[in-house]
Parts: structure tokens; C-alpha cells; sequence
């Protein structure tokens, strides 16, 4: 910790002055600022200026057209608006260390602006703090690591990464080691407290696991280990892709959700069952998943927002066997047929759809307004399903209650069209965003044609 209060990951915005958050920035060695957000994918955005500019950045001179922007919903001849950084998540860049990142929020005329995501999860994080709850999350982060042929086809980054059943492969591990210990090391260094980091169960796919957080730390974090896995996977001459299911035959990269709520003074778990009760988790634990089982289809769209994440939501496709998505709007113990799921002691729910291109603060928001409404109504989410709801036949499922999540994107977004959560945490103008431009993406899929349509009709008839 030097003298100005600064890390070499962070910097705390306690006592810290934008003249000594500079001074100790220009002290490591940083020269550029970014101010970044993100756009409806989640994907970052941003404005660099040279160093000395950076008390004016973090007073809100950056600001941006909203219209060139997908989801940001302004007309062209609306006033710009202005990214706000938020100086306790600034990150010096691992792989660029002259330049330092930080989480903004959007504003407009001076108040945060009602459509960015950064300021939607934060507004729910009001609602919880009002309840006298904070909102701990997890996010499992999985991706595949690709590198490209010289015929443009996609492979696994290690050429001996062809098991059919690859998951935990100590040698697909080792293989890929050089660009997993840059990122892990660097995950370390800003001080996320990584536990553990696996091959997951398709060829190439590898997860990290690092420390649970308020949410809106969590939010940040993710959106800048997308970033990150990105650059340092590039100077190894590979791809980071976070598309959901980017093969037919592997299995899909999800981003489980392990969400927990606490006692805003005392830091509690709130969801820890009582001792001697025999439950997995406590009765506010299951009026919070009451509360996202209620809304489960429109929250769908947001956790699962892709015409791609609704193949990797699917009871088969991968090589290995079972994709080990969730399917049924359901929850249980420590079953991965479940959307939600309880592990081990009970101290935390797992959202199994959510997956990896979701934009992490809206998914958030939405699943912690959710549960925030379940605490709120006292609901109960009725009997949990103890067993494997791949192998139930449909009378079964019938009988048991089982719906089926959303099936595409199309179904997703119309459910969350019609329900009025989806308005109430986004705001009318980003829900009107989010509807319409998932509604043409889902309209722009079934205009293109496919490789599949070509070899199956071209010389057919």
C-alpha cells in the first residue's frame, strides 16, 4: 500500500482525492485512464485520456452518444451522456500496465442515467440495502480457448485436447498452463482470491472460480475478466470466446449464478438453514427462490440472452452425454438438472441457466429483484425435485409440476415482454431497448440462411 492509498490492482475511495489518486497512478507508472461502461451485451466501452486529465474524467467530462451504441437508448439528437468512474474498482491493466480501467456509471444532466446497466443493478442493491439485506454473488466463469487453422476452422487451443469426455483432463490442463497461469496469476494480483481453475467438459473449454462479492462488485469483475481473458489469450496467438455453445456436439459455457443474501450490518449469511431444522437453506432462502421461479421465463431472456444460449439449454448435445444445463423451472439440493440449485450446506442458491454472454449486471438485477419480490410476497416455492429431470417422461414432469424454460430466444423475450418485473428494474426506456433489439436479432436468425439449410435441401428436390 503506498502513501496515497493506492494497490497495484485498485485503488480504495475512502480519503483517496482525485489529485491523490492521480499523483499515485502517475507514481506505478500509469499513463492513460479508461472510463469504461457497457452496452446491452455487456461488452465494455470506453474513453482513454492521458493521466492528467483524470480528475476532470472522474467529475463526468467523458461523455458518449447513446445512439451508436447497441441498447443504449437515445436518439441522435439527444444530449450526450457521461461515464462516471467509479474510482474503487480501478484496475491497473495486467497486460498493460500504463493504463488504468474503471467501472462507470452512465449520467445524464447530472443524475444517473435511468438505462445503463451499471445503474439499473445499483438502484435493486438500494432496494435490498432498504430491506436491510446486501447481495453477495459468484459468478463461475467458463469459456473455451480456440485457436484459428490456416483454413479459418475453429480448434481447441492444444491439438492434443481431443477427449471425448474431457472434463477435469489433468493433460488438457497442463497443456494450456502458459496462458492459465498469465490469467490466474493476474486474477491474484488484483486480489480475487481465485480457488480453483479446471478443463471443463468440452475441448477447449476451460472455468476459473474466484472469490463471491457484493454483486456489484462481482458485475465488475466479470465484465473485466471477459476483457482480460481476451488480451492475454491474444498474445498467445488464441481466442477467448464466451458464445454459449459455439459447437454442437461440446457442451455449452455457462456462468452459474451462487447467490446468497446477508445481513446488511452484521454480515451474516441470511440463507444458512437453522441448525437441527434438516432444511438446505433457510425460509428466506426459499422466498427468494420462490421469487425467481415466479418470474424464471422473462428472466430467462436476460441470463440466456442469445439465439445461441437456447442451444446450449438443451437435454443433449454434447459428446460427453448430458449437457448439464437446467431445462425445468425447478429447484432442489444438490442436483445440476435443477435452473436453481442448493449445495453442500445450504449457504447458497446456483442459477444454472445463467450463461456466458449475459450482461452481468442486468442478469443480477433482475434475479436479486426477483427474490427481493419473493421475500417481500412471503412466497413459497412449493416441493423441490430430488431427482434427474433428463430421465422424467412428460407425464411424469406433468405430474411433478415441471414447465419447461423457454425454448428460444423468441419465447424468452416475449415472456419477459409480458411481465411487468422486466419494466419495473430496467425502466420503461431500456425494457423498450431490450425488447426491440432482441426482437429483430431473433426476426435477423430465421432471415439468414445456414450451412445446415444449404446441405440439407440445396439439391434435395
Amino acid at each position: 500500500m503506498s502513501a496515497s492509498g493506492l494497490t497495484a490492482g485498485g485503488v480504495s475511495a475512502s480519503g483517496v482525492t482525485a489529485e491523490d489518486a492521480r499523483t499515485g497512478l502517475e507514481e506505478q507508472g500509469v499513463h492513460y485512464a479508461l472510463a469504461s461502461f457497457v452496452d446491452l451485451h455487456g461488452v465494455c466501452k470506453a474513453k482513454a485520456v492521458p493521466l492528467h486529465h483524470l480528475p476532470a474524467m472522474l467529475a463526468g467530462s467523458e461523455l458518449f452518444t447513446g445512439a451508436a451504441l447497441d441498447g443504449v437508448p437515445q436518439d441522435v439528437s439527444d444530449d450526450e451522456v457521461a461515464a462516471v468512474p467509479d474510482l474503487s474498482s480501478a484496475t491497473v491493466l495486467p497486460w498493460r500496465p500504463d493504463t488504468v480501467w474503471m467501472a462507470s456509471t452512465l449520467h445524464l444532466h447530472g443524475q444517473p442515467f435511468e438505462a445503463c446497466s451499471r445503474a439499473i443493478l445499483c438502484r435493486v442493491r438500494e432496494q435490498a440495502a432498504r430491506m436491510g439485506l446486501r447481495f453477495n454473488l459468484g459468478v463461475e466463469t467458463e469459456f473455451f480457448v480456440l485457436r484459428r487453422g490456416a483454413d479459418g476452422s475453429l480448434g481447441p487451443a492444444s491439438s492434443a485436447d481431443t477427449l471425448g469426455k474431457p472434463c477435469y483432463d489433468l493433460r488438457g490442463l497442463l497443456d494450456n498452463l502458459d496462458w492459465l497461469d498469465e490469467l490466474v496469476q493476474a486474477m491474484n494480483a488484483l486480489g480475487w482470491g481465485v480457488y480453483s481453475f479446471d478443463h471443463e467438459d468440452g475441448n477447449g473449454q476451460f472455468e476459473t472460480d474466484f472469490g463471491y462479492a457484493d454483486a456489484l462488485i462481482t458485475a465488475d469483475r466479470v465484465t473485466f475478466f471477459r476483457l482480460m481473458a481476451r488480451e492475454i489469450t491474444r498474445k498467445h496467438g488464441l481466442i477467448a470466446s464466451f458464445m454459449p455453445k459455439p459447437f454442437a456436439d461440446r457442451t455449452g459455457s455457462g456462468a452459474h449464478f451462487n447467490m446468497s443474501l446477508a445481513d446488511l450490518e452484521s454480515g451474516t449469511n441470511l440463507f444458512t438453514p437453522p441448525d437441527g431444522t434438516g432444511s438446505w437453506v433457510s425460509p428466506l432462502g426459499r422466498q427468494f427462490i420462490a421469487g425467481i421461479l415466479r418470474h424464471a421465463p422473462a428472466i430467462c431472456a436476460v441470463i440466456a440472452p442469445t439465439v445461441n444460449s437456447y442451444k446450449r439449454l438443451v437435454v443433449q448435445g454434447s459428446m460427453s452425454g448430458f449437457t448439464w444445463a437446467p431445462v425445468f423451472i425447478c429447484y432442489g439440493n444438490n442436483n445440476r438438472t435443477n435452473m436453481l440449485r442448493i449445495p453442500g450446506a445450504g449457504s447458497r442458491v446456483e442459477c444454472r441457466a445463467t450463461d456466458s454472454a449475459c450482461n452481468p449486471y442486468l442478469a443480477a438485477a433482475l434475479l436479486l429483484a426477483a427474490g427481493l419480490e419473493g421475500i417481500r410476497e412471503g412466497l413459497d416455492p412449493g416441493e423441490p425435485n430430488l431427482v434427474n429431470a433428463y430421465r422424467l417422461s412428460p407425464e411424469e414432469r406433468a405430474r411433478r409440476g415441471l414447465t419447461t424454460l423457454p425454448r428460444t430466444l423468441g419465447e424468452a423475450i416475449e415472456a419477459f415482454a409480458a411481465d411487468p418485473l422486466g419494466r419495473e428494474v430496467f425502466g420503461e426506456a431500456m425494457a423498450d431497448a431490450f425488447i426491440s433489439f432482441k426482437r429483430e436479432e431473433w426476426a435477423s436468425y430465421h432471415s439468414a440462411i445456414s450451412s445446415w439449410e444449404t446441405e440439407r435441401y440445396l439439391e434435395l428436390f
